[in-house]
């Protein structure tokens, strides 16, 4: 059975959820399909679909302070706590000028609607004008007695005005054209959050953290309306008479008496500290329509957590309202006709920027679509895997969420268990995305909980108070509008320290928990009976697991190792070793065969069980690894951990087979290609298609076979000439190694002679790695030309010993001997070259008559005899003499 199972050899990252906000400024492009944010010192754009990093800006690390695009999105204006202001070029991502103005931070960015003018308010109390081609002040203004918070041009181009607003409770109205202040409006008793122009463009709105909202006249700058809102306001927003909210919010403006609406009133949108929607109409100042609950509602002032949101716009082309939360999300509401007449507000998409610390992760549905996390925040975020967008959210905990388990009822019905450290454990109806029943009686955080596999009656959580319940599913599934309190069916001090792991076996019989203590325990249920305990690791045990088909469990352990044990007896099956710090998941796949486990050194790594064997390690993470998920169907895999990133992964290796074969049945086809082309004698593609396909052999050959060819260095030249620099890089490599060996350096020698020969040294210079070639070519070139030159040197010694004994006749001025030619014949073999003595020049320079008799001996002063080398004359016969 075993050898039929399909192994699973690679896996690979398909999808990756990253942050994207960090909290600050952002911006929306004028389509609305990608959003600019500001992430820890960094610009990142996101794809608005799928919440998916499309580009990263690196900034200059300092924590951005505003942003700003341009209208047709081509230019992004960025601001830092180092006062620089920066122009990106948003589709090269280059930064095309910066400079600095402010004396202190940039707190707010506006573009006039020409694209000439960027408007820039500072901390230190000014703003000012820039001309964005030159960089250059155009305007600059005094007045704000404290930090100014938000700036933005008049909408209308030919209306040259330009408002801002600070934290000293007023707005200020600037004549561009004046370089004047025309205006200054005073209503506000706190700091001014937000501007807004009316459709018509003769009406500003201002909304502030003193909980009203002040309608201005921009004909005579009097304050037409005051709206109280009773809520500190973070943005207002006017609504077009073209939008989508304007037609949903006509039967509502109807109810209030006006069979018409006028046109000088305005609807505008209000968001703030209490975290929910508002829609007020300026006739009479009436709220015509108010959320009733959003999952950023603030229910109480004394909540620690800063809740609510911090800013709001509206979409372009009727796309919706975005609001953005203090926790880092983006909600984007869509407006819906009520069936009895009014609005709804719908949230239509919700991205997530920063997920905090990535704790556990389950899949969810019928088809594993879905994705439940439990982050460092009370809530659980349900994603949709295939936008990647978080589809709703479970709130309910009043601590942050530990751990949750899924599973699926025979009716469809999916269902979520979370453990959190408010010391409870609830179980949530997916479909209705409501809590259904409330667990309370641990005394410590509940830091595992795990669904039975076969009935799905019942769950098993594990507390840090060491011990284990067994909590009763019935009933929860009738029609109730509240939670009901859960039952626990069987309690039992399990351990001696915390319980981090919970496994049910696939029959609903045995329960393993893993604690701190460095044991694993096995319980009978349902009455929690002690059946065998897994001793051995020397760490706390932070995972196990059932296999789903043997009588086996797998134990992850801060040892650094992974131990399969036998249930019967309690004995370790196998230990694999190969983290390189502690392992916090380990699960099975492929009906058991094999395993993927993942730990503290940020690797994911897949085993196979029958050989010891680690078959691929992935390092895609950069901090621990908290989270894993395998899916039941597709056994797709999901991790996350401390650096807030869940990675999707794919089993790829049927698609790495095909890609394989497919390579290598093209490898063969360009394989006859050459060849054909190196029988053709087409040098030019046989030395490209060798070059492409790795074949050093047969690029020397080629090399070679050109050698010995009359006009080959018209055909190297021709081949070398249709090469790129990556191709002239591996051509260099190559003649690297050949240079290496004496029986290939005179290619080697020959090709480097013709690339240095076509090539101009700015192109040399510029080919990836050439020093490193260089510096390797060089040493083997010297030794090779040092043996060439000596052996040109011992040619000489051949012309000497010929002349010397007169089978040759020099060829020198008067038939005589140089003094230079004796000296260099000493300098390169010494005073006998080739065991033939010279004898002393006389006084006049003049060498002596060299005796035409062939002399066996030699005798020395002190009158004893010495042999004389023999000279080899065979090999030398064939050189030719020195001219």
């Amino acid at each position: 059975m075993a050898s039929s199972i399909a192994m699973k050899n690679n896996y690979m990252c398909a999808q990756s959820l990253q942050q994207f906000y960090t909290g600050g400024p952002y911006a929306v492009s004028s389509d609305g399909s990608f959003l600019v944010c500001s992430c820890d010192g960094t610009i990142k754009i996101v794809d608005s679909f799928n919440a998916s990093i499309k580009s990263t800006i690196e900034g200059d690390s300092e924590p951005v302070t505003a942003l700003f695009l341009s209208q047709d999105d081509k230019f992004l204006f960025s601001a830092s706590h180092s006062r620089q202001i920066r122009v990106w070029d948003v589709s090269s991502l280059k930064c095309l000028r910066s400079w600095k103005g402010h004396e202190g931070p940039v707190m707010g960015m506006s573009c006039h609607a020409s694209g000439g003018l960027l408007a820039t308010a500072g901390a230190d109390r000014k703003v000012l004008v820039w001309d964005v081609d030159g960089g250059f002040c155009t305007h600059y203004f005094k007045g704000h007695k404290g930090v100014v918070t938000s700036i933005m041009f008049h909408p209308d181009p030919n209306r040259l005005l330009l408002f801002s607003s600070s934290d000293d409770s007023t707005i200020r109205v600037w004549d561009l054209t004046s370089k004047k202040c025309v205006a200054v409006l005073e209503k506000h008793q706190s700091t001014v959050t937000s501007l807004s122009i009316s459709e018509d463009g003769w009406t500003l709105l201002s909304a502030g953290r003193d909980k009203v909202v002040n309608l201005w006249n921009l004909h005579d700058y009097s304050c037409k309306i005051t709206v109280p809102t009773y809520e500190a306001l973070e943005a207002v927003c006017t609504i077009d008479s073209g939008s989508p909210f304007t037609s949903c919010l006509a039967l509502s403006i109807q109810k209030l008496g006006r069979k018409k609406i006028s046109s000088s009133s305005i609807q505008f949108i209000t968001v703030g500290e209490r975290g929910v929607v508002r829609i007020w109409y300026s006739d009479g100042a009436v709220c015509l329509f108010e959320q009733k609950y959003s999952d950023v509602t603030v229910s109480s002032d004394k909540e620690e957590v800063r809740r609510g949101f911090i800013s709001a716009m509206m979409l372009p082309s009727g796309q919706g309202l975005l609001c953005v939360t203090a926790d880092q999300q983006f909600l984007i509401y869509v407006p819906e006709e009520h069936p009895e007449g009014g609005l709804n507000l719908i949230l239509r998409k919700r991205l997530i920027g920063y997920n905090e610390e990535i704790a556990d992760m389950k899949f969810l549905g019928e088809e594993e679509q879905y994705l439940a996390v439990a982050t460092s925040v009370e809530h659980v975020r349900v994603y949709d895997l295939a936008s990647m967008s978080c589809s709703y959210v479970l709130a309910g905990h009043t601590d942050i969420v530990l751990c949750l388990d899924t599973c699926m009822l025979s009716s469809g019905t999916a269902l979520i268990v979370t453990g959190s450290k408010d010391n409870s454990v609830r179980v949530w109806e997916s479909r209705r995305n409501r809590c259904i029943g409330v667990g309370i009686g641990h005394m410590g955080a509940v830091g595992a909980v795990a669904f039975s596999k076969k009935q799905r009656n019942f769950f098993v959580s594990g507390s840090s108070d060491r011990t284990l319940k067994v909590w009763s599913l019935d009933g929860l599934l009738d029609d109730l509008e509240e939670a009901i309190n859960l039952k626990a069916k069987a309690v039992v001090a399990a351990h001696d320290k915390d319980i981090n792991s919970l496994a049910v076996s696939p029959n609903d019989n045995l329960v393993c928990s893993g604690s701190q203590d460095r044991t694993a325990c096995i319980w009978r249920l349902p009455d929690l009976v002690s059946v065998v305990v897994l001793k051995g690791h020397k760490r706390g045990i932070w995972s196990v697991e059932f296999s789903p088909v043997d009588q086996c469990v797998i134990t992850a352990s801060g040892d650094k190792t992974i131990k399969i044990w036998a249930i019967s007896d309690g004995s370790c099956l196998r230990t694999f070793e190969g983290h390189t710090s502690s392992v916090i998941r380990a699960s099975f796949i492929t009906r058991g065969t094999q395993f993927v486990s993942c730990g503290a050194d940020g690797l994911v790594k897949l085993w196979t069980v029958k050989t010891n064997e680690c078959i691929a390690t992935y390092d895609q993470h950069e901090e621990k690894i908290w989270a894993l998920a395998v899916g039941k169907k597709t056994e797709m895999l999901a991790t996350g951990g401390g650096d807030a990133v869940i990675n999707l992964w794919h089993d790829s290796t049927a698609a790495d087979k095909e890609e394989a074969f497919r390579k290598e049945e093209e490898g063969v086809l360009r394989g006859q290609e050459l060849e054909n082309a190196a029988l053709d004698a087409d040098y030019m593609k046989a030395i490209q298609l060798a070059i492409e396909l790795h074949k050093p052999h047969k690029l020397f050959e080629l090399f070679s076979g050109l050698c010995r060819k009359r006009e080959a260095e018209v055909h190297i030249e021709k081949a070398l000439c249709s090469l790129g620099k990556e191709e002239f890089h591996q051509l260099l490599q190559y003649v690297r190694e050949w240079n290496t060996k004496p029986k290939l350096c005179h290619i080697a020698q020959f090709v480097l002679f013709r690339v240095f020969s076509i090539l101009p040294p700015t192109e040399i210079v510029e080919i990836k790695g050439i020093g490193e070639l260089l510096e390797a070519l060089i040493p083997y070139s010297h030794r090779h030309f040092s043996r060439i030159d000596r052996l040109e040197r011992s040619t000489f010694l051949l012309d000497y010993t010929l002349t010397g004994m007169s089978v040759i006749e020099p060829e020198t001025d008067g038939r005589e001997l140089k003094e230079e030619d004796v000296k260099r014949f000493e300098d390169a073999e010494g005073h006998r070259l080739g065991g033939i003595a010279l004898d002393e020049q006389n006084d006049n320079n003049e060498p002596k008559e060299i005796s035409r008799k062939k002399r066996k001996s030699h005798k020395s002063k002190d009158g004893r005899h010495k042999k004389e080398k023999v000279v080899d004359y065979t090999s030398a016969a064939a050189i030719t003499s020195h001219a």
